[in-house]
């Protein structure tokens, strides 16, 4: 009998991951206690998470502090808080990875945004942090940029574990699960073992409806239109995952040990107060999924979400393509729209992590004063 409604989630075969993490969810004892109580099974962080982490609390003045008189420079200061709190994470969760065997568990930790257009650099930065965090339960997120792309693929021919993040398009999914497949061929042709390696691909979901919306106000829309494109598309996308991973050259490297790359849904808190607040949780349960939340959605589901979700199939997966369709129809641009929201994305990680940049520089600065 599933323990909470979360349980009934993960029971359908989807992964619950926290969107959230910091230093007194570690050291409290809350992250292992929603392990337990939530069906957590893994963590995902970016720099939004930990400017708002470092920057709104107390709770890392004592390691800034510290760091700041040992003579590290500004931004070695904030790799040095984001990486003590990513190791812990990946320490509390490493039973979860053992459990799952190597399928579940995982802690992510993003590239600086402002590498997205540099493939050269983000692969450097990946094999650091691979290098620093040193945990198998490691995921390193790398955004689907073109330049993300062709990191993806080296990354992964090298046995890194990546989180390909800021996915909104269906046709750079395609080309992000390409990436994945052949660096893990290469991989695996020059010896490595394809088991020790896993990948999720995170579809953002809440940001589509909120352009979408957007636009279809302007357009003067139907109403009934709202609050349909993110669950579309990223249903849509979950048929292309089932497509992808089930021909002859992915079988051959299943065989082999490869593991399929999973979707996550990441952003599936509502940012339109009009819609349920578990809309992006109940609609988009699937097996060999992930859907990664904010501490608020995971309470509000718990409190009322559906008691027995139902995963979707080929059935709403035809309902999704019609709904893309008619959006089309009344004048959505669905290409520019996932154009913008990559590029919004990038802009908003960059922005999050200037901030978090400059908000420790100024507490160094007082340190050494």
């Amino acid at each position: 009998m599933p323990n909470s409604r979360l349980h009934t989630v993960a029971a359908a075969g989807q992964s619950i991951w926290s969107d959230q993490i910091n230093r007194t969810m570690i050291d409290g004892g809350e992250l292992a206690q929603r392990i337990s109580k939530d069906a957590i099974s893994g963590v995902t962080s970016n720099p939004t998470i930990f400017a708002d982490a470092i920057t709104k609390s107390s709770d890392y003045d004592r390691s800034l502090r510290d760091l700041a008189k040992s003579g590290l420079e500004t931004e070695e200061i904030v790799v040095g808080l984001m990486s003590a709190d990513i190791a812990d994470a990946c320490d509390v969760l490493r039973s979860a990875w053992e459990w799952s065997d190597g399928a579940d568990g995982f802690v992510s930790v993003e590239v600086s945004p402002l590498l997205a257009h540099e493939t050269e650099a983000t692969v450097a930065a990946a094999r650091e942090w691979h290098k620093r965090i040193d945990r198998p339960n490691l995921l390193v997120k790398v955004p689907a940029t073109m330049a993300g792309v062709e990191a993806i693929r080296r990354l992964t021919a090298e046995g890194i574990s990546i989180n390909v993040t800021l996915i909104f398009s269906l046709a750079r999914y395609g080309q992000v699960i390409e990436a994945y497949q052949s660096g893990l061929d290469e991989y695996g042709n020059s010896g490595g073992k394809l088991k020790t390696i896993s990948s999720v691909a995170s579809f953002f979901v809440s940001r589509v409806d909120t352009e979408v919306d957007r636009r279809l106000e302007e357009l003067e829309a139907p109403r009934h239109l709202w609050g349909k494109a993110a669950i579309a598309n990223a249903r849509v996308a979950y048929e292309l995952f089932l497509q992808r991973f089930r021909t002859d050259d992915w079988m051959d490297l299943a065989r082999r040990g490869g593991r399929a790359q999973r979707p996550l849904w990441a952003s599936t808190s509502t940012k339109n107060p009009d819609y349920a607040d578990t809309m992006y949780v109940e609609a988009l349960v699937a097996p060999h999924t992930v859907n990664t939340m904010p501490l608020a959605t995971i309470d509000a589901y718990q409190d009322h979400g559906t008691p027995y979700p139902q995963p979707f199939g080929a059935g709403e997966i035809n309902e999704a393509k019609e709904d893309l369709d008619l959006l089309i129809e009344v004048g959505i641009d669905m290409d520019n729209v996932v154009q913008v929201l990559e590029d919004q994305g990038v802009e908003k990680f960059a922005s999050s992590w200037d901030l978090l940049v400059n908000e420790v520089d100024s507490e160094r600065q007082r340190v050494l004063a």
